[in-house]
């Protein structure tokens, strides 16, 4: 792993920093996730470019979510579901759907990506967090 990524928090969650759907998403774990162990970067950031570049995302595309554990990236439904095993009850349950082939899991996953901007709609810029969140918020490089 690269040096510099060393020294971030366990937990990151890249986004798609214009996307309405995941700005709800971000919200939603930020919520529903009182243990505060997740942590937030647009992929339109320099970490969060950084960061998919190092695990070979493509940075033109991003139609995932991404969890980036320690030297692991979790896409599409595997980032989804390992993201909602830190959630609060009762959403940590949805876990469940690890017994749906990730196939299916993923070809439902990718038919929602694909049209969230047509469903969910689309910012011109980067969402602007509340200051709580805010703090949660990586969005440079370390060190």
């Amino acid at each position: 792993m690269h040096k510099s990524f060393a020294a971030l928090p366990d937990n990151i969650v890249i986004f798609d920093g214009v996307c309405n759907l995941c700005e709800f998403s971000v919200n939603f774990i930020f919520e529903h996730n009182t243990a505060g162990q997740f942590s937030f970067t647009p992929a339109q950031s320099p970490l969060g470019s950084s960061l998919l570049r190092h695990f070979g995302i493509n940075t033109s595309r991003l139609d995932t979510v991404v969890l980036v554990r320690g030297d692991r990236a979790f896409t599409r439904s595997a980032a989804a579901i390992e993201i909602a095993s830190g959630l609060d009850m009762p959403w940590n349950l949805l876990t469940v759907f690890q017994a749906v082939p990730e196939p299916l899991r993923d070809m439902l996953y990718d038919l929602i990506a694909m049209n969230r901007y047509q469903l969910f709609g689309k910012k011109e810029e980067c969402m602007l967090p509340s200051e709580e969140l805010r703090r949660r918020f990586l969005e440079q490089l370390p060190g």
